[in-house]
């Protein structure tokens, strides 16, 4: 029997359907007329040679059309031009964590954990995340906060340690959970430049805080940044920007605080090519469009080291990008998320999946 059959990849030239099955089973999944069969209980069935901008029946062997699995999907428009540059990145992948589900004094449950004398799961997904990364050869990739659990140098050592793999690919911006206990690990802004495409970090931490900033010295940077190249620039930070066009001002919000968010809204403005801002942080694929920014995307990314194991590429062109949304495919890394889809009395699933358009779009310059 299919459970759980998701559609969670839609890029120009693929798709992934997600699923378990209650035994090892063989099962197809077709997109038009082209197939894949996958084998075992865990299933991330990836259907590639697709044509752009193009509509295709989808079935999986056994499986009924859900909103989560429709009958048909739409491959995203390959942008114009030459591609530029791709980009990959992950966040929250929690270093060192031992339990998975707390919310400090909320009971929800259930909670997660490793069993003794397993491999710890935020070890099998960053593994898994990591493997994928590598495989697809990005030429950047930005791991944007919460590297660690409690922020110890163990823990980021840890980190640095696994996605040290990645080699000078490898950028890495602190989150919250990095600012816990010292003030050292990896703090502050920086860019890079791949190919015409300029990439700018922002440290949205408040240290020994939850909730985020942009202060005034990096929005200054951003902005001359911004002035300096005519190319495309994307913006990475852990905190998600708080929404200007919201009638209540939060100061206590859970990402960037309203002021900051509006100043940073109004450099948007001042600046075409400042194309999207992405973040981490909530744990879940949302993406927004605020009037006060240009509609540019306003992004967050789900975790990696619980459900559903996420990370993003991006594939930028002259004429555009696109953001691919990828779930960790290992089955030892399903397995766990899995699991965890069940957190908060049952809800996390529909709070972090997000919908198709959230995880996957096209934004054209």
């Amino acid at each position: 029997m299919i459970h759980d059959a998701e559609l969670y990849t839609v890029a120009p030239d693929e798709v992934v359907v997600t699923f378990r099955t209650d035994d090892d089973a063989a099962v197809e999944t077709r997109v038009g007329d082209r197939s894949v069969t996958t084998e075992g209980r865990y299933h991330a069935a990836r259907v590639s040679g697709l044509e752009p901008d193009t509509e295709y029946e989808l079935a999986v062997e056994g499986a009924q059309p859900s909103d989560l699995l429709p009958a048909s999907v739409t491959t995203l428009r390959r942008p114009k031009g030459r591609l530029l540059a791709t980009i990959a990145t992950v966040n929250d992948v929690h270093f060192g964590e031992r339990v998975c589900g707390n919310l400090g004094d909320l009971d929800l449950g259930p909670v997660f954990t490793t069993a003794p004398g397993e491999v710890p799961y935020w070890e099998v997904m960053n593994a898994g995340a990591i493997a994928e990364i590598e495989a697809r050869g990005p030429d950047a990739v930005i791991a944007k906060g919460d590297l660690t659990s409690e922020g110890s140098d163990g823990e980021y050592e840890m980190f640095l340690n696994a996605y040290g793999r990645l080699g000078d690919r490898l950028h890495h911006v602190r989150g919250n959970h990095d600012a816990m206990l010292s003030h050292e690990i990896a703090p502050g802004h920086f860019g890079i430049v791949v190919d015409g495409v300029t990439i700018a970090v922002l440290d949205t931490v408040r240290p020994g805080l939850e909730r985020g900033r942009i202060d005034a010295e990096q929005l200054e940077w951003l902005d001359e940044t911004a002035a300096s190249t005519s190319g495309p620039v994307l913006v990475f930070g852990h905190h998600q920007p708080w929404n200007p066009a919201s009638r209540e001002r939060e100061e206590h919000y859970f990402g960037v605080n309203p002021d900051d968010s509006d100043a940073f809204c109004h450099l948007v403005r001042r600046h075409e090519n400042i194309v999207g801002f992405f973040a981490g942080h909530t744990h879940r694929n949302r993406v927004r469009r605020f009037d006060a920014a240009r509609r540019i995307p306003i992004v967050e990314v789900a975790c990696v080291k619980d459900y559903p194991g996420a990370w993003a590429e991006y594939r930028v062109h002259e004429g555009g990008y696109v953001q691919i949304g990828r779930r960790v495919a290992a089955p030892e890394a399903m397995e766990w998320t899995e699991r965890t889809r069940h957190m908060f009395a049952g809800l996390y699933r529909d709070y972090a999946l997000g919908s198709v358009a959230d995880r996957n779009f096209i934004v054209d310059f």
